[in-house]
């Protein structure tokens, strides 16, 4: 039937326009933003997952800036105590030259006050952003055995990471750096528990004893400041540091019946003999009551003042008094000073690890921040390919329907030839 109220072809024709009009938009839309879901309406569930992931992506982005921070403090300490390494070498250098005969120690010590001040130099300008690793308020203090140690450990963060869980929970992983008596070069509360301003100890020294067990332990063997001076007796060196005791008419006693000292650091310790070799008596390990020279850290030693670390008072060494050499006194302060360069050496090694996992984490975020994109790409980019081509056939159907329209609303115009006979 053909009825010029209602012209069936026209709103067909139309309903297809306004359609394929729909469709166009949308596939402009996608071409000008470049998302296949850009709102809530396009996807719910992908455009809630990709609004989620975005954001935890700024965060992440946050935790880069964060590690790169953290990253500049710790290669600034990690600097320092290079050259801080560097300096106390020398100075072990000149301890060493010191230990010739006949050198004019006065003349060596101007140049170890200078390395002494410029320890100092490098400790307190080894600052970033207002923070200072190497030299800290640790709160030094005596531990149960008399040892010095930090009171305070002082702990600084590095935020390395953020995480989301399954359970929607999130949390920012940190890597903390504890600053105490290992690391620390001045110990600012006065507690003397830095490496460099730590004294060295009176009267005892630190010793791998043999207790039975498959490991040595770590102790403090006490001097022995009368064995080697009694005259009553004579003393054989008999290599390793090892000295055998005999009576005055020179007759020793060997094996397990004999009386040993072994030598470290200038000082000398009771020690015994066994299968395995000679090592140091249960009966030469301080448990408690251990002390410090004062004045006698690797930032304030003088070989100037050897009589005053032999004879007494408060930098006396406790080695033995006035019998004790000038060479022994000497190799004390060596064996101290090597001593602190071996912890030092650990400490600038620690500080390089954690810049190597700085580092890692740096590269481990950056690659972790482009996953995310690549994820919510994949979830919500348009594929401008196919968007392009589904844009001109939109085009071209448009330019068709629109041609459809015209015919469908010209049918119409025809039934006025029928009245015109």
């Amino acid at each position: 039937m053909t009825s010029i109220l209602t012209n069936i072809a026209a709103m067909a024709a139309l309903q297809t326009l306004r359609q394929i009009g729909s469709d166009l938009e949308n596939t402009q839309s996608r071409v000008s933003t470049g998302l296949r879901v850009g709102t809530a309406s396009d996807n719910a569930a992908y455009w809630s997952i990709a609004t989620t992931m975005r954001s935890d992506n700024a965060a992440l982005s946050a935790v880069q800036d964060a590690l790169g921070l953290g990253a500049a403090k710790v290669d600034t300490a990690y600097a320092a105590m290079e050259t801080v390494v560097d300096v106390v070498k020398e100075i072990k250098s000149k301890l060493v030259a010191a230990t010739e005969a006949g050198v004019d120690k006065a003349k060596i010590q101007e140049e170890i006050t200078q390395l002494q001040d410029q320890l100092k130099s490098i400790a307190s300008s080894a600052s970033f952003s207002g923070e200072n690793w190497l030299q800290a308020d640790i709160g030094g203090a005596s531990n149960a055995n008399g040892i010095i140690q930090a009171g305070d450990v002082v702990t600084k963060q590095v935020v390395a990471s953020f995480i989301r869980g399954a359970d929607g929970n999130i949390a920012v992983q940190t890597v903390d750096v504890k600053l105490d008596e290992t690391n620390v070069l001045f110990d600012l509360s006065g507690g003397n528990a830095g490496l460099l301003d730590m004294n060295m100890m009176k009267g005892s020294r630190a010793i791998s004893y043999d207790d039975g067990t498959t490991n040595h332990v770590q102790y403090y063997g006490v001097v022995n400041t009368t064995a080697l001076y009694d005259t009553s007796a004579q003393w054989k060196d008999i290599g390793g540091g090892v000295f055998m005791k005999g009576d005055t008419n020179g007759v020793f006693t060997t094996g397990a019946s004999g009386t040993y000292l072994i030598k470290v650091g200038g000082a000398y310790i009771d020690a015994v003999y066994t299968t395995k070799g000679y090592d140091f008596s249960a009966g030469a390990t301080a448990t408690a009551g251990a002390s410090y020279s004062l004045n006698v850290s690797v930032a304030e030693l003088d070989i100037t003042k050897l009589d005053d670390y032999r004879n007494g008072g408060t930098s006396d060494l406790g080695m033995g008094g006035t019998n004790v050499s000038d060479e022994d006194i000497m190799a004390a302060l060596l064996s101290f000073v090597d001593t602190q360069l071996e912890a030092l050496t650990s400490s600038t090694a620690k500080l390089g690890s954690i810049s190597m996992r700085i580092e890692m984490q740096e590269d481990f975020v950056s690659k972790l921040t482009d996953s995310i994109d690549s994820g919510i790409g994949r979830l919500v980019d348009a594929d401008m390919n196919e968007e392009s081509t589904k844009l001109k056939a939109l085009q071209t159907q448009q330019q068709l329907a629109i041609q459809s329209l015209s015919i469908a609303n010209t049918s119409s115009e025809n039934i006025l030839s029928l009245f015109r006979q």
